[in-house]
């Protein structure tokens, strides 16, 4: 079976195997719901068991930071589909608070989730698809990954440099028939607040500023797309004969690239400070 044949099973396109990091809540639960709804087998991966587990995919542990137990997961995947079409690299965490008030060694713990988690999966895979000669990773990455992002300075970081990588490594891949693609969400109604990680050694100086963010992050939450949004652009990212490079998820995310690319910097920067109510 090659990836993303059109062959019926019954009464929809058998899509091939798909394998969704972060995949137990939020924007991971809905990509896989999403995948198997279109065709795909979906294996999803949390690091820890669930209690509820979603009809028709299924779930296995796997922690992004851990070589072996990424292998491992690989493995089973591997065991039970025979091959793997689709990675989304999903899994992720945030971060909110002044660059300076992070310690090195939480910096660390956020890039080896964010960053060298999605490495880990993506090197534990290729050799399978090399070998099909075919297939396509997602990576999630975000608009933070396009635009600076006040207080979320080493977060953007990740996503900054998920984007580099990922462009990158589509280049090395297209020989083996094998394209990367990022989907840049802006915020999404999800747990992601409710989940932030608090820096390590916080600063009196930043306490309003932090607190301001925060606000700023809940009230963009509360109006943000639903995970289903960023879902369907997974789902058109993953089935598109010809992939773009990024895709932006939902109607703030494409406003955002397009005024990334097309406004003049110093507009740009004006009205950004003045959305995270900043002196401009």
């Amino acid at each position: 079976m090659s990836a993303f044949s059109t062959e019926l099973v019954a009464g929809k396109a058998d899509l091939g195997v798909a394998l969704v990091t972060g995949a137990s809540t939020g924007i991971g639960r809905a990509t896989a719901k999403a995948l198997k709804d279109a065709g795909f087998q979906v294996f999803g991966t949390s690091r820890s068991a669930v209690s509820e587990k979603p009809d028709g995919i299924t779930m296995l542990i796997g922690d992004v930071t851990d070589d072996a137990s990424v292998a491992k997961l690989v493995d089973e995947v591997i065991s039970d589909a025979g091959r793997i079409d689709l990675l989304v690299n999903n899994a992720g965490v945030g971060l909110l608070g002044g660059a300076e008030e992070s310690s090195i060694a939480q910096a660390r713990a956020l890039f080896d989730v964010n960053f060298f988690g999605t490495l880990r999966v993506t090197n534990a895979v290729l050799p399978t698809m090399r070998r099909q000669a075919s297939g396509r990773i997602i990576n999630m990455s975000s608009v933070l990954g396009l635009i600076p992002a006040p207080y979320s300075a080493l977060y953007s970081s990740t996503k900054h440099a998920l984007e580099g990588y990922s462009e990158s490594l589509d280049h090395e891949l297209r020989a083996f028939g094998i394209r990367v693609v990022l989907v840049e969400p802006a915020y999404t109604r999800t747990s992601f607040e409710d989940n932030l990680t608090t820096p390590d050694r916080l600063l009196d100086v930043y306490d309003l500023a932090r607190a301001g963010g925060k606000a700023n992050v809940r009230e963009a939450m509360q109006i943000g797309d639903a995970p289903e949004v960023v879902a369907e652009t997974v789902l058109k990212a993953a089935t598109a004969a010809v992939p773009r490079r990024r895709y932006a998820a939902g109607k703030k995310a494409r406003q955002i690239s397009y005024l990334r690319r097309f406004a003049p910097e110093a507009a740009f920067d004006k009205s950004l400070r003045r959305q995270m109510r900043l002196p401009v």
